[in-house]
This record gives structure tokens, sequence and C-alpha cells, in this order.
């Protein structure tokens, strides 16, 4: 048994419990306190969509009193798949669709859906968000019907539940990774942090990073625990979430490498040699490619090809879409020299996430290489994704960010400094989404 005077898991319960009553209470209390001044200037798109009257006000499922203040944005997406599926008829559709439009031969998930001939043409924009969050908000709406709650109040409230719960596995999880780097006082320090990152705000509403954060930092803790199969399923669980979650397979090879099955690493020569490979090998190396396995079928199903085109032709984003990411951020960066404040503070925030993330993950790679390269992959693949946004909330889900400053929390001006600073730019963050203005 743990010592009182030394953090434990009952700790970061309790704290979460705690963090839970603050963030749903914070987003009462905002709103009943004062309004914002309409449009929000951030992004030169965001005016027409924040509006009073606007986009948001017309979104079918951002209307329900349940927990209001807990959607926006996004949150139309997952309560459409979650509710009526992936061709729900409320969110907006785009572009033109491909192949037939009613069931075709095959197998799911390589059959095109039927549409019933009142169907709108084109693809939903649904079809640009992974499917297990939804699916487990469908789940948990079951059991949570007993409430008596509307279907969307319902569904709100299982998207809301589930990201705390994900929010939780991740201090966990953080707890642990941090514990075995920096002490016990390192790892309390490291799901703190996360807990008051500036986009931890997300983890408590109808977005997939609770959930998402969860799985990927427990897949990595399985990881480190030695249970490697149930950090590759875990792992599939994460991919199915974020598409990201296939950068878990660089972790769980780097781990199967290090045991040397078929391959010796000489550090001091730094060189690979082959020793063969044997039927446990190869099904251990089956096993470690299991996410990246499960994304290329998904990819190249009706789904994944569904999710590419609505990617690209509404959201412009891509992957490694270098030219496009060069213009975006450039454009960004002149920004912060020019005449839109808010424009200005907004991508002041978004900077300081990026180099954050960056260094945090640089810095890392010798002495946690598992978890930097993981968390290099995500900040990279979500950096060079296209537009110029989001990067705040994406970095997230790196976790050397959470080892870094718990390193650097050591210092007690530090900590202090960090946790003020932070909870202040998540409270601006966390009521621009409340009220439906541009949050990242």
């Amino acid at each position: 048994m743990p010592s009182l005077s030394v953090p434990s898991k009952r700790t970061i319960l309790a704290i979460w419990v705690g963090w839970v009553i603050i963030m749903v209470g914070y987003f009462v209390l905002v709103p009943a306190r004062f309004k914002v001044v309409r449009p929000d200037y951030a992004l030169s798109w965001t005016a027409d969509s924040t509006r009073a009257g606007g986009a948001q006000d017309a979104k079918y499922y951002l209307q329900d009193p349940t927990l209001a203040r807990h959607v926006a944005w996004d949150s139309e997406y997952y309560l459409a798949i979650a509710l009526g599926g992936y061709e729900d008829p409320h969110p907006d559709r785009v572009g033109a669709s491909f192949g037939p439009v009613r069931t075709g031969g095959g197998f799911w998930p390589f059959v095109i859906p039927e549409m019933s001939g009142s169907a709108r043409p084109g693809l939903s924009l649904s079809y640009a968000f992974f499917p297990l969050y939804p699916f487990l908000m469908r789940v948990l709406a079951l059991p949570l019907s007993v409430l008596g709650l509307s279907p969307i109040g319902t569904a709100t409230l299982a998207g809301v539940v589930i990201s705390t719960l994900g929010a939780l596995a991740g201090a966990l999880a953080i707890f642990e990774l941090g514990r075995d780097e920096l002490g016990p006082d390192g790892g309390l320090r490291a799901a703190f942090y996360l807990l008051i990152f500036p986009s931890s705000f997300f983890l408590a509403v109808v977005y997939t990073e609770g959930l998402f954060v969860g799985l990927a930092f427990s897949s990595l803790l399985l990881l480190r625990r030695g249970h490697r199969g149930w950090a590759a399923v875990v792992a599939v669980l994460a991919t199915f979430t974020r598409a990201v979650g296939v950068a878990l397979v660089v972790p769980l090879l780097i781990s199967w490498i290090q045991e040397g099955e078929w391959l010796e690493l000489d550090l001091e020569w730094r060189q690979l040699y082959f020793k063969g490979l044997p039927w446990k090998a190869l099904g251990h190396a089956l096993l470690v490619l299991l996410p990246l396995l499960a994304f290329v079928v998904w990819r190249f199903s009706y789904y994944g090809m569904a999710f590419s085109r609505v990617e690209e032709v509404f959201f412009g984003r891509g992957f490694l879409s270098l030219s496009y990411t060069y213009s975006a951020w450039r454009d960004a960066f002149y920004s912060l020299f020019g005449e839109n404040l808010q424009t200005a503070v907004y991508y002041a925030v978004e900077f300081t996430a990026i180099i954050l993330g960056f260094t945090a993950c640089i810095a890392g790679l010798r002495q946690y290489p598992d978890l930097a390269w993981f968390g290099l992959l995500v900040v990279v693949l979500s950096f060079t994704s296209g537009p110029a946004q989001g990067m705040y909330r994406y970095v997230l889900a790196a976790p050397p960010i959470y080892l870094f400053l718990s390193n650097l929390g050591r210092k007690p001006a530090f900590d202090r400094l960090w946790t003020t600073g932070s909870i202040l730019v998540m409270g601006v963050m966390a009521t621009m989404f409340m009220f439906d203005m541009w949050a990242g």
C-alpha cells in the first residue's frame, strides 16, 4: 500500500471528480452571467458562421436544451451518427458521390449504403468523423434513456459521460507514465497538467478528444507494462476514434524490435542485424501491425473513401499537404502582426501550442522514445494536414507535452505560473465554445 503522503491513483480519481464538477458548473455559470458580442472574426470564415441566427442556430442536433453548452461545431456530426447513422438527413452534404447510389455487391464495409429516393445527392459531412465515439454514445444512450430525456439530450449526456471517462483513463495513464519517468510527484503533475491544458475543456464536451486521449495513453501504458496484445487492441480502438491513432503502430514496432525476436539492435554501432523470421515472431509482427492493418481495411472501404472525399472537398484537409500547410501557416504567422486583434490572439495560442508540442516531443526522443515518437507523429500529421487551425486541440493527444511540463514543474514558480496561465486561457476558449464561437 502506498503511503498517504505519496500521490496515488486515488488522488487522480479525486482530482478528476472535482474537475468534472467544476467543468460542468463552469458551463452553467458563464452563460448565466454574461453574453458575447457576435460575430467572431478570429478567422476569415468564422464571421458568417457565428452571427446571431447564423449557421450554428440552424443545426438540428445543436438545439436541444440538455447540456446545450457542451455541444458546438463538430458535435453535430457525432450526434447525427449516434442517432441516425452516417446517412442521417440533417447534416449538410458536399460534392458528388461516387459509384452506384444503391447497394452493390461485396460485403460490409465495402458496400455502398442504400439511399432512399428522397436522399440528397453527394456525401454527408458526417463521413469525415470516425465511428467508435458515436457508436459508444448510441450504446450508452440505451440505459440512459430511463432518465426520460429527449433522444438528442440522451445522446448528448452519453457523449459527455464517455468524454469525461476517457479523460479519467488518460489522466490515470499519464500519471503512471509520468511516475515511471519523474516519480510519483511528477506523475501527479503530468495528470493535472493534462486536465488544465488550454484545450482540455474538449475532454468534457461532445468531441472525440476525451475518448481518444484515454485510449491512446492507455495503449502506451499497456505497452510499457508488457501487455503488447492488449496495447494493440486498444490502439485499434483509438484508430477508429481518430485517424491519427494509427501512429500507435510506431511505439508497438519499437517495442517489438527492442525485444529482438528477429532483429538485434546494436546501440553502440547503431545497426540492425537480421536473425531470421520464425513463425512466432511473424505472429507478433502481425499483432503490432494490427492498428495499421485495421486502418488500411477501413481506408479502402466505402467509409474510408467517403472520409477522404469529405475531408478534401469540404474541410480542406489531407495527408502531408505540405504546400497548403506552408501557405496557410505562413499567412497565420503574418496575422500575428496584423490589425485584427482577435486573429492575432487566436494564432498566438496556436503557435504556442505548436512550439510546445514539437519541443516536448523532440526533447523526449532519447529518454522515452515510445511516447515521443507517437507524440511527434500526432503533432506532425496534424500540423501538415492543411488549414491553419485547431493545433492547440490536436496536440492535446501528445503525451510528451505533460512529461515535459511536469519536469519544468519541479520548480514551484513554473508550476504556479503555468497553472495560472493555462487555466485562464482554457477559460477563455471554453467560453468561446459554449457560445458557439470559434474555439479551435
